[in-house]
C-alpha cells in the first residue's frame, strides 16, 4: 500500500468520537461512554475501553496509509501478531505495553508494505532531512504538545505523525488526540516542539 502525500493525510483521532477526546483524554468522560466506538473496529466496547487510549502509533498508521487503511482494530489485531505490543497475562485487567517499534516496523513493511525504518536516536534537524526525502515521522512526545502554550511536563510516552513542513519552516502534524481540529492538525515552530520530543521514533516511506 502506498502512503498519501502530506497534503492528502487524513485526520483522525484514536477515539471513535473527536468530539468527545477532550473529556476523553481528561478524565471527565470515560471510554467507554463513547457511543461511537463500534466505528473504531473494535468488537466489543469493553476491548475499545480497554485499547482506545494505547492506539496513538496505529492511528497514525492509519492516517499515513489513507482511505484505504483498514480499521483501528484490525491494525491493532495485526500488530500484536508481530509482538508490537504485549500484555501481561492477567487478562483483561492486565498491563498493556507498546508500541514496540521493531516488531510495530516489521509488521508494517511485511502486511502493508511500506518502508518502515526506526530511529532509536533522532534530531529534530534529522526529522526535517527524513521529511525532505519523502518520508512521514512518527516521533514521541509528550500527549500534552496538545497545549504547546503550557510548558512541557516532559518529554515522550505519545506519538503523533509529522507530514511535513509548515510554511514558516516548523512542522506540520497529525495528533490522533489532539482536542479540537487545531490541534489535531497542526503547525508548530521547531522550538516550541522540541520540549516535547523524546528523541525517537519511526519515519514510514
Amino acid at each position: 500500500m502506498s502512503l498519501c502525500s502530506a497534503c492528502q493525510v487524513p485526520s483522525l483521532t484514536q477515539f471513535a468520537s473527536p468530539g468527545l477526546v477532550e473529556r476523553i483524554v481528561y478524565g471527565e468522560l470515560d471510554c467507554a461512554a463513547d457511543p461511537a466506538w463500534a466505528e473504531s473496529g473494535a468488537t466489543t466496547l469493553d476491548d475499545y475501553a480497554r485499547w482506545c487510549s494505547h492506539l496513538c502509533g496505529l492511528a497514525c498508521l492509519k492516517m499515513a496509509l489513507g482511505p484505504s487503511a483498514p480499521s483501528l482494530f484490525e491494525l491493532r489485531d495485526g500488530a500484536l501478531k508481530y509482538g508490537a505490543y504485549t500484555e501481561s497475562a492477567d487478562g483483561a485487567a492486565g498491563t498493556i505495553r507498546g508500541l514496540i517499534y521493531a516488531p510495530f516496523a516489521e509488521y508494517v513493511r511485511d502486511v502493508h508494505g511500506v518502508n518502515a525504518t526506526v530511529h532509536r536516536h533522532l534530531t529534530v534537524e534529522e526529522i526535517l532531512g527524513l521529511l525532505d526525502e519523502g518520508r512521514s515521522v512518527m516521533v514521541s512526545v509528550h500527549f500534552e504538545i496538545r497545549r504547546p502554550h503550557l510548558p512541557s511536563p516532559g518529554r515522550g510516552g505519545h506519538l503523533v505523525l509529522v507530514t511535513g513542513r509548515s510554511a514558516d519552516g516548523g512542522l506540520h502534524l497529525h495528533n490522533p488526540s489532539g482536542i479540537d481540529a487545531g490541534t489535531r492538525m497542526a503547525d508548530m515552530a521547531l522550538s516550541d516542539f522540541e520540549p516535547f520530543f523524546a528523541g525517537r521514533g519511526v519515519s514510514l516511506h
